[in-house]
């Protein structure tokens, strides 16, 4: 029998209590379900020396109420409250490392755009989910094409908000790269700028600096952000502008970034190869870094860990 989330040993904390695994259910005519109206985050402890710690769970938990704040969807808890929620779901699932999920969506009083009488809802899971990188794949790097879907434009979605029926763009994205025989798709913006991945920002590096796209139709990542943190450590300027896809062609190296990519070297685009085809060595600096800090082997940026006891 293959094994689903449905069907798990654990608690989820939902709308304020810790609830059996397989209790944790809503109704097939949720709001949520049908309209894709919601948001979440996606948050990952890492196993180290002083036990489970969460990385930037603080800045994850800030982007949930700004994304709701986005959409206009109200949020009668507390970020404090969700903040230690989600430490807690850690720690009685008695996790060593976890992937943590919390999402607040509408309920199902009713049905139809006007989304009257709705009730929001707030559940926070977390579980072990082994990263789908491969070792090899940090060092190898991996194999992108450019994806016939276009980003969002910013006045058609709000692409600043970490909204489930966002994703739907991301998944045709990946699905296609998956099919076509790639790793991971790169999407252009509606005027075809390069965009981001499917679920990860971009960066190439030319001349030992680095080059990001700007944040229009781009999420503003934890990990992008982290990444700014770590290159001026070393000294390495960040310039944030529009990039062409050819750029990319050209490029010494480039990454992406995200909580599941972590810091995931590009090799290839389109069918071109990226520098010398692996991982670069501001690439390899930068992901050793933030493997050393997630892992909890830094002293700096102590703000950013949150110890689950």
């Amino acid at each position: 029998m293959v094994e689903t989330l449905a069907d798990r040993d654990g608690v989820i904390w939902f709308n304020g209590e810790l609830v059996p695994w397989r209790e944790a259910k809503v109704h097939v005519l949720t709001h949520t379900l049908h309209y894709g109206f919601g948001v979440f985050e996606g948050v990952r402890a890492y196993a180290t020396d002083r036990g489970p710690v969460i990385f930037r769970l603080r800045d994850h938990t800030d982007r949930l109420f700004r994304s709701a704040h986005i959409l206009g969807f109200p949020m009668p808890w507390q970020k404090e409250e969700l903040i230690e929620a989600q430490v807690r779901v850690v720690k009685k699932n008695n996790l060593r490392e976890a992937y943590i999920r919390p999402m607040c969506f509408f309920g199902s009083e009713g049905m139809g755009l006007r989304a009257e009488g709705l009730r929001p809802n707030c559940i926070i899971a977390a579980w072990e989910w082994p990263t789908y990188i491969t070792p090899e794949a940090r060092i190898e790097g991996i194999k992108v094409r450019t994806s016939s879907y276009t980003r969002h434009h910013v006045n058609i979605t709000m692409c600043k908000a970490k909204a489930n029926g966002n994703y739907i763009n991301s998944m045709m994205a990946l699905t296609e790269a998956l099919d076509s025989g790639c790793d991971e798709a790169l999407l252009l913006d509606n005027e075809g700028y390069v965009a981001e991945g499917s679920g990860e920002n971009i960066f190439l590096v030319q001349k030992g600096q680095l080059i990001t796209p700007e944040l229009t139709s781009c999420l503003e990542g934890i990990t992008r952000s982290t990444v700014f943190d770590l290159a001026e450590e070393l000294g390495i300027s960040i310039t944030e502008r529009r990039i062409t896809r050819d750029e990319v062609y050209i490029a010494d190296e480039a990454f992406f970034t995200g909580t599941a990519a972590e810091v995931l070297p590009i090799r290839e685009l389109d069918g071109r190869i990226i520098g010398s085809g692996g991982r670069g060595p501001v690439t390899e600096k930068l992901q050793s870094m933030y493997f050393d800090q997630v892992m909890g082997r830094r002293e700096q940026h102590q703000e950013w860990s949150t110890e689950v006891r």
